[in-house]
């Protein structure tokens, strides 16, 4: 082999890896994260797949091939933010945290963001639609949480009616969203008490 023809050789770069890698949960995972972020910056209707090809590292195409739509991306999006949601809750059990406080602990770190959860809230409303792509992770989140609460009655009342786990998690997911709202209205209201108080009655002992 001549000199040339040597130096020819170390020039030709090394072939680009194909295949499986192309797949990989993980690279699936970082445009999760990607389209997770854009969404919570650009809102969903003006988040742009090449904004979050870009955010994630790959082409256009390549992003394609792990998911088909945007509206695959947004419910991917939206369970991984639920796993997250978990994991930090068991983190803040596991801290000792009172339990009336873990929901409040747990949205602390969502509060100091208010232009992510202003586009956050926005799915969550336009998700009322039965035709948004969102609507049945909705439903189905709500009856997740339900397996979380059992039925008693309120703590204020010895004869009042029995509140059900589903009336709890209706009065709980209700407040978290108006506190939401409030608290975008007027940031300098501490709201996140009020959602303790509300958990103080209406846990049952086996919840505390």
């Amino acid at each position: 082999m001549t000199i040339d023809s040597e130096r020819e050789t170390q020039k030709k770069p090394a072939p680009r890896r194909r295949g499986p890698y192309a797949t990989t949960p993980a690279r699936q995972a970082e445009i999760v994260r990607a389209a997770a972020a854009s969404f919570a910056e650009h809102g969903y209707e003006r988040a742009s797949l090449r904004d979050i090809a870009a955010r994630a590292n790959v082409t256009h195409a390549a992003l394609l091939r792990h998911f088909a739509t945007k509206d695959d991306l947004l419910l991917a999006a939206l369970a991984q933010r639920d796993a997250d949601d978990s994991e930090l809750a068991r983190r803040i059990i596991q801290s000792n945290v009172p339990k009336d406080k873990v929901l409040s602990t747990l949205l602390q770190e969502e509060f100091a963001r208010p232009d992510h959860m202003r586009n956050w809230l926005a799915i969550t409303i336009a998700a009322t639609s039965p035709t948004h792509p969102a609507h049945d992770f909705f439903i189905q989140r709500r009856d997740r949480m339900r397996g979380h609460f059992t039925n008693k009655k309120l703590d204020t009342t010895e004869d009042g009616d029995e509140l059900t786990a589903d009336d709890k998690v209706t009065m709980v997911m209700a407040m978290v969203d108006g506190l939401r709202i409030q608290f975008l209205l007027d940031p300098d209201r501490k709201t996140l008490q009020v959602l303790e108080t509300l958990m103080r009655h209406i846990a049952s002992p086996e919840e505390d």
